[in-house]
This record gives structure tokens, C-alpha cells and sequence, in this order.
């Protein structure tokens, strides 16, 4: 059994735990190891998250299934981009699953959840930045309806930046 709840401050120290799990299979070949690990300390610490919480734009959603956490989203409404036209679009910057999770739908069902959400606050798409070598999380997001619309490097360090494909769905 799955269900969906928005994340709380009391949840910061399993969201980064779930955080640097499902980041490392994901990217951590991507940059060197040094660089991954210092990404990950900058930025999946609990201290992080208490903020990212506490700040009302901030949207987490965590997906549990048989009471345990498998995965979150995290979603930021009216969030343009320089490859969209359209205005009042939702920023989906991460959808985590652990991998002991992966081929239940969970995913999916998270997905399908955010884009409900952001629908019904009048938002006219969605839209987020995916490294491109991570052929998974493309082939995911290619079938439900994404379009590459547009390229980003993102800084994982001082010294180096992922090539990233910006993909966009119109609701």
C-alpha cells in the first residue's frame, strides 16, 4: 500500500538520508568522486532540508509504500524558464526514488500527484532539467508526454558542470 503526504519539518533528516541514496546511483559516476561528494554534503544535509521546508514555496511530497519512505518531489509553482513561453508553470527540481522501490509505479504515482496538484493551482506545465546521461529518468519522463525544449549545465562544482536537457510538458 502507497500513499502520498507533504513533507514536514520533522521529515529533513530521512529526506536527506533518501536524498543522497537515490542521488549516487543516479549521478554519482557523473563527476568526479570528490565533486559528487561535496555536491552531496552542500546539499542533502538535514540542515538543508530544515530550510528548503521551511521556506512556503518549497513543495515536498514524500511517497511511502508499506509505511516506509521510497521516495519525494519537490515542486516550485510560477517558476519560469528561458526555453518556455508559457507563464504560470510548475518547476519539478527533484523526483527521488530509492532503487529497492523501483518497478512498483511509485514514480509514476508521485509524478501523476504533482502534476494533479499543479493543475488545480492553474499552473500551465511543468517543467525540469535532467542530466543527459541519465537515460532512466529521460526514457521516464519521454513517456509521460516530456519535450526537450532546451539545454542547462549544472554546477556540481567550481571545477565542473553536467550537461542537463531542459524538458517541458504543456498541460
Amino acid at each position: 500500500m502507497q500513499n502520498i503526504t507533504k513533507a514536514k519539518i520533522k521529515d529533513a533528516k530521512e529526506l536527506a538520508q533518501l536524498a543522497k541514496n537515490s542521488f549516487l546511483p543516479a549521478h554519482g559516476h557523473s563527476a568526479p568522486k570528490e565533486d559528487i561528494n561535496n555536491y552531496i554534503l552542500a546539499n542533502f544535509d538535514e540542515a538543508n532540508f530544515i530550510t528548503e521546508l521551511s521556506d512556503p514555496k518549497n513543495l515536498y511530497y514524500c511517497i511511502y509504500y508499506n509505511n516506509m519512505l521510497a521516495g519525494y518531489s519537490k515542486i516550485t509553482l510560477n517558476t519560469p524558464n528561458k526555453n518556455i513561453i508559457s507563464e504560470n508553470v510548475t518547476y519539478l527540481s527533484r523526483l527521488y526514488l530509492l532503487e529497492e522501490f523501483y518497478g512498483l509505479d511509485l514514480g509514476k504515482e508521485l509524478f501523476s500527484f504533482n502534476i494533479k496538484f499543479s493543475k488545480k493551482q492553474q499552473q500551465n506545465g511543468i517543467w525540469l532539467a535532467v542530466w543527459v546521461e541519465n537515460y532512466r529518468a529521460i526514457s521516464f519522463y519521454k513517456k509521460m508526454g516530456f519535450t526537450i525544449v532546451g539545454s542547462h549545465d549544472y554546477k556540481i562544482s567550481e571545477t565542473h558542470s553536467n550537461p542537463n536537457h531542459i524538458m517541458y510538458l504543456p498541460f
